[in-house]
């Protein structure tokens, strides 16, 4: 125990002694400081001031004197004009103009001479992605001719061919008028048809004068409706049942091969056009003078109009 009481009285000595010399450290500090602390400080701001004055920039002329500068009490203010009342400012350098962005105008847009960018504004306004033809000068490029839809038989093949039913003339794709037909007592309209289902072959034949006023009533009533498109009931027509075996919608118009034996108008009377192909509706369109390209829809539609335009040319069946 008095060791130990010996040992902490002796670190208590220790501590207040390093406590004095702290002290005494202290004062000597602050006197240094108050004999050399105002030549020290002096000659520290002058130091300061002329490290500030050779860092400084030479000043450049002012064009138009500040509102902060003092000016001499001689010299009168200068009067700001009346219609710019805002405060005068320096002018802007012509560079820094032409970079800077532009009021929107009517006008378009204006690039000075000086701008990188008037260069490039010139040659994409002289330079079009696709040069004009010169009229004076021939183009290389050869232009093709359009095709024309409505062209006669290709060479070698004749206009005309022999009539192959009395009510067709001696043209492809074309009948006889109904006065021409009344004339040499022509009412009787025949055709082949063949049963899907019996696949037994017969004669139909069809009354020219009330078969023709049903299709063409039909077209009057409807053609607005049409819009130059033929209905479902012509592309998908409903077929005759047969005389044999009695199956309704079975018998189917033969058509021949060849266009130019196609029986046009039995096919009209009957309202089974929408029978024949693509390619032989084309071909009627073709030889009548009909545009023809489109789908099947718009050519039946035209078939339709153009073998009733033949029979009746004074009737309603202009497109």
């Amino acid at each position: 125990m008095k060791e130990n009481e010996k040992a902490m009285t002796k670190n208590r000595d220790k501590d207040i002694k390093n406590n004095n010399n702290e002290k005494e450290n202290n004062k000597k500090r602050k006197n240094n400081n108050k004999d050399v602390g105002p030549d020290f400080e002096a000659e520290e701001n002058d130091m300061l001031a002329l490290s500030l004055n050779s860092n400084r920039p030479q000043s450049r002329p002012r064009l138009m004197p500040s509102v902060d500068t003092q000016l001499p009490a001689s010299l009168p203010l200068p009067v700001p004009p009346q219609s710019s009342p805002s405060l005068s400012v320096q002018p802007t350098p012509l560079f820094i103009q032409t970079l800077m962005p532009q009021k929107h105008s009517s006008h378009p847009l204006q690039l000075s001479s000086s701008h990188p960018l008037y260069m490039t504004k010139l040659q994409s306004s002289s330079s079009p992605s696709m040069p004009l033809p010169n009229p004076g000068v021939p183009t290389s490029r050869h232009l093709r001719a359009r095709r024309n839809p409505t062209q006669g038989p290709r060479e070698g093949k004749s206009e005309t061919v022999p009539a192959p039913f009395p009510w067709a003339t001696t043209r492809r794709a074309m009948v006889h008028s109904l006065e021409y037909l009344h004339s040499r007592q022509i009412v009787t309209i025949t055709g082949e048809v063949q049963c899907k289902r019996c696949e037994r072959q017969y004669e139909m034949d069809y009354n020219l004068k009330e078969k023709f006023l049903e299709v063409g009533s039909f077209i009057a009533g409807n053609k607005s409706m049409m819009r130059d498109r033929a209905p479902s009931v012509w592309m998908n027509p409903v077929l005759p049942a047969c005389k044999f075996c009695k199956q309704e919608n079975s018998a189917k118009p033969i058509i021949g091969e060849k266009k130019k034996v196609i029986n046009w108008l039995f096919l009209l009377l009957g309202q089974m056009l929408g029978c024949c192909t693509l390619e032989q509706l084309k071909y009627f369109c073709k030889h009548t003078k009909n545009h023809r390209t489109g789908a099947k829809d718009r050519v039946l539609y035209l078939t339709y109009l153009g073998l009733c335009k033949q029979l009746d040319p004074n009737g309603p069946f202009d497109r």
